[in-house]
């Protein structure tokens, strides 16, 4: 089983994890018909990672980890809902875990769907495609206000804004951060490098790369 008790060694394997991936010499650790015997009694991942849906953002591969050791949690966007802050204080009460990873991405479908809202362009038809929408669309205008014009901006925004409404919301996740036992890191995945950029963190994670 993984042994990593703090959120500063959990950053710490999915950096180093993540360099591998980059370099294109991955380990390919936790992958094998052992592990996932091993696995059958009980879970215990090192991290939980909230994400998009995009099928570019494959935690398991970015991080250069396996079976077992990611909790990973996602949807179009990586919109906060009742249903994902209640997986994630899971992974916190229940499994334990001492790191929140929220990872987006440039080039979002989503970010971009909300720039097109805010422009009055948006053009699909789905009622929850546009709740989706809808949720992301007050940070483009926030963004706006304060002179920011770029998917990447956006993005960053959207990814301090959801570590923002995650520790206002959850009282589980807030205490735990505040009690040393779990700490928040928000990052954005560049599609092209295959490199993972640290954003904003909340608690103590040490080097931010």
């Amino acid at each position: 089983m993984t042994q990593v008790a703090t959120a500063e060694q959990a950053w710490s394997k999915l950096v180093e994890g993540n360099k591998n991936f980059v370099s294109g010499l991955p380990a390919h650790k936790h992958q094998d018909a052992e592990k996932r015997r091993e696995l059958v009694g009980e879970q215990t991942p090192f991290a939980a990672v909230f994400g998009c849906s995009d099928s570019r953002l494959a935690a398991e591969m970015i991080f250069d980890v396996g079976l077992g050791d990611l909790f990973v949690v996602r949807n179009a966007g990586q919109v906060l809902a009742e249903t994902i802050l209640g997986s994630l204080e899971f992974a916190v009460e229940v499994i334990g875990v001492p790191l929140i990873l929220i990872l987006g991405h440039d080039q979002c479908g989503a970010i971009k769907a909300g720039m097109s809202a805010q422009r009055g362009t948006l053009s699909v038809k789905g009622e929850f495609i546009h709740n989706i929408v809808n949720r992301i669309t007050p940070t483009i205008e926030r963004g706006l206000a304060l002179g920011e014009t770029s998917i990447d901006e956006f993005t960053n925004r959207h990814i301090k804004d959801t570590i923002q409404e995650m520790t206002d919301r959850s009282e589980v996740i807030r205490e735990a951060i505040e009690a040393g036992r779990v700490a928040i890191v928000g990052a954005q995945y560049k599609l092209e490098l295959g490199e993972v950029q640290v954003v904003e963190y909340r608690g103590k994670i040490g080097s931010t790369r």
